[in-house]
């Protein structure tokens, strides 16, 4: 049971591309959130995010099976995800541009951004240890698929910044990922409380960030066509 087995690095893999899988919608959401900063200092924020994800998954591996009551979480996380949609189009003036950061508790601009990428990975990790436990029971191997998938999905992060500054008309699509993500969250809150028996099929969920995100992405693209050249 606690010995190195070969099927153990096959589990590790499939937690691997299972977490790159579904960390599209992860990977927009937390890029939506360091965007409003200088460009100089998103990435950072994302470095210093990505030492407080690796410590939350440790800890929170090792306490996995307390995480189901933790149905709450889902709730904060989901009601949040749709204020940022709505605090975005509330006051739009198009061009997708986000505005600057805002300070929190006091905190920096910059600090306020670390703790708000830090809260969400945390909503995030939940669903992907509970799975994570589902696949072994070793916690060497949750805990290592894990933090693969962690840097997985931080490339991932990497690719979608790089798009937004080309095009940034992306970040209205990229809110719209952000409310659906938040009404997932309430939804599979919903369930977990046993108020619905429905329950967003994982396919679904990422079919329809696949679908919004390419809709988008033609959006994006064609308003940047449509900019008149500069002079």
């Amino acid at each position: 049971m606690h010995g190195i087995e070969a099927a153990d690095f096959l589990t590790v893999g499939l937690l691997v591309l299972l977490e790159a899988a579904l960390s599209a919608d992860n990977a927009l959401v937390l890029a939506v959130l360091v965007l409003p900063l200088p460009r100089e200092q998103q990435t950072k924020a994302l470095r210093y995010g990505i030492i407080g994800a690796f410590a939350f998954r440790i800890i929170a591996t090792l306490f996995a099976v307390h995480l189901i009551a933790w149905s709450w979480i889902k709730l904060i996380g989901g009601l949040y995800l749709l204020y940022l949609p709505w605090k975005h189009f509330r006051h739009h003036e198009g061009g997708g541009k986000p505005k600057a950061a805002t300070s929190m508790f006091g905190l920096s601009p910059f600090w306020s951004t670390v703790i708000r990428v830090e809260l969400t990975d945390v909503v995030f990790a939940i669903d992907s240890i509970l799975v994570a436990v589902g696949m072994s029971r070793k916690i060497w191997v949750i805990i290592t698929g894990g933090l693969l998938g962690i840097l997985a999905m931080r490339v991932l992060i990497g690719q979608v910044l790089g798009l937004v500054r080309r095009y940034p008309a992306i970040v209205d699509g990229a809110y719209v990922i952000v409310a659906w993500v938040g009404v997932k969250l309430l939804i599979e809150y919903a369930h977990a409380m046993h108020w619905t028996t429905f329950e967003v099929p994982r396919a679904i969920a990422i079919g329809v960030v696949l679908v919004l995100f390419v809709l988008s992405a033609i959006y994006a693209v064609l308003k940047e066509r449509k900019r008149p050249s500069p002079a």
